[in-house]
């Protein structure tokens, strides 16, 4: 009974630095800002943006599990077909993230004194501004079983937690190459890791399909 519980307990954990790491990682607006504040400022103001839009991200994913909670019987008894409607989800959105420019809607940020509670206002706001991302985090949450009726209180409590873990992990790397990389830097590069993101999702959405499928047929 233990190693189950234990079982559950990590498999959450690591669901939701996962999630965290995919939420984050797509190179909009927020990302630009985030490279831009490492560049002009340095890793602390960008890092108290990316910790903005960590929050952002938490209040999205708590709206969803929220959201989520009332229909835990549906999700039990179709799995499967939410595995295959998330995974087709993260195609699609891999798809629009492969073809989007990561430099379009992004705003040149003011030339106001440090202030990192501003940073942090202004990274939450960026990254609230796109509430479509709550249809992301379903498919996330389909993709990794993440609201599952046998789990406890204290299981979602690690598992948002996780959450929050695995996105300040993404902007503490984020800023930290940034900052390494700053004399070589060519933010014409952010084409590239979007689609490496973007391929990312792809391949691990096709994995999901095929299981979804093959789960399907199998039941």
């Amino acid at each position: 009974m233990m190693s189950y519980c234990m079982e559950h307990f990590l498999n959450i954990m690591s669901s939701g630095v996962l999630i965290g790491i995919l939420i984050s990682a797509p190179m909009g607006p927020i990302g630009m800002l985030v490279i831009q504040r490492t560049l002009n400022k340095g890793r602390r103001p960008a890092f108290f943006t990316g910790m903005g839009a960590a929050l952002s991200d938490l209040t999205y994913c708590l709206l969803t599990g929220l959201g989520m909670s009332f229909v835990t019987d549906f999700v039990t008894s179709r799995q499967m077909l939410l595995q295959i409607a998330g995974s087709v989800l993260l195609i699609l959105f891999a798809a629009y993230l492969f073809r989007k420019n990561p430099t379009a809607g992004l705003k040149k940020p003011d030339d106001a004194p440090n202030n990192f509670w501003t940073d942090f206002v202004t990274g939450f706001l960026f990254t609230f501004a796109n509430p479509l991302i709550i249809f992301f985090i379903i498919g996330l949450f389909a993709r990794f079983n993440f609201l599952l009726p046998e789990f406890r209180y204290y299981h979602y409590v690690a598992g948002y937690a996780s959450i929050v873990g695995g996105a300040l992990l993404w902007w503490w790397l984020i800023t930290y190459f940034v900052n390494k990389a700053r004399a070589h830097f060519n933010v014409r590069s952010l084409w590239i890791f979007n689609r490496i993101v973007a391929s990312i999702l792809f391949i691990m959405a096709l994995v999901g399909l095929y299981k979804g499928i093959v789960g399907y047929i199998a039941a």
